[in-house]
């Protein structure tokens, strides 16, 4: 792995602070040293758990090692109330960076966000954003238009309540989407409001693929949301139509994670 040493003075002057971390695991029988690992990332008010479901033995069952990191305030980390956008992104950073190679960055929703930061901080093997939320105030507009009581409190440092219709297709069992719906929390009142004017991230270090996946029937991330930032990295959005937003919990949840692991193994590797 070749060493790239990034200092900015923001990072010098005003250092994140530490924190505890969750960390999940899932470790292939067999280890394929010519597979990168990858680290899951999960969107505001999920944790490692959206991938323990699934992805994690997934990906690890193909020959990847594979990890899930809840950053601060998620999952079972350590509180964060006040956390921003960069302290998640600099959990990202430090558990990749304790990986013994160039791994693969994955993230979902706001968390596509967080890894699309801490690709400018770390020279990741490759990046992956699924479903990816960028923010901006028309973020905002979408979400009160779809989901009025939902987001409203949001807006104004309260809790995002996502429900069944904004996370999940038809497909999956009601009693499945209301357990996982129970389970999502919320990120900080402070990420939230800098998710509505988050500014665009800086390009990648070391110039890594990036993939954009999707799906066209998302009821957070507009398809013309998923255009733009795949036009941002240079390609177009990989979608899969009929599922919710949480891809990785959907009912066809096996549809996008060999979709980005035949990518890997493809063209990201």
């Amino acid at each position: 792995m070749t060493s790239v040493r990034i200092m900015r003075t923001r990072d010098w002057a005003d250092p994140v602070p530490p924190a505890r971390r969750e960390l999940l695991t899932a470790t292939p029988e067999i280890a394929d040293e010519g597979k990168p690992p990858v680290l899951f990332v999960p969107g505001f008010g999920h944790g490692a758990w959206a991938y323990a479901e699934h992805w994690l033995e997934h990906a690890a069952a193909r020959g990847f090692a594979a990890h899930a990191v809840s950053p601060r305030g998620h999952g079972a980390s350590a509180p964060a109330p006040k956390a921003t956008l960069r302290a998640y992104a600099h959990d990202v950073v430090q558990e990749a960076a304790r990986l013994p190679r160039q791994a693969v960055l994955v993230g979902h929703g706001a968390g596509a966000l967080v890894v699309a930061h801490a690709l400018a901080r770390y020279p990741a093997k490759a990046g992956v954003l699924a479903a990816p939320v960028f923010g901006g105030w028309g973020t905002l507009g979408l979400a009160l238009r779809r989901n009025l009581f939902g987001t409203l409190p949001a807006a104004f440092g309260g809790r995002l309540r996502l429900g069944r219709r904004q996370l999940f297709g038809r497909e999956l069992p009601d009693a499945q989407a209301r357990g996982y719906a129970k389970r999502v929390g919320h990120a900080s009142a402070k990420a939230q409001w800098e998710l509505l004017r988050a500014r665009p991230p800086e390009h990648p270090v070391g110039d890594p693929p990036v993939l954009v996946v999707g799906t066209p029937d998302d009821r957070v991330v507009p398809r013309t949301a998923l255009d733009k930032v795949a036009r941002r990295y240079g390609g177009a959005p990989l979608l899969f139509p009929g599922m919710g937003h949480d891809l990785m919990l959907d009912a066809r949840w096996q549809e996008p994670i060999d979709a980005i692991l035949d990518w890997l193994e493809k063209d990201g590797n």
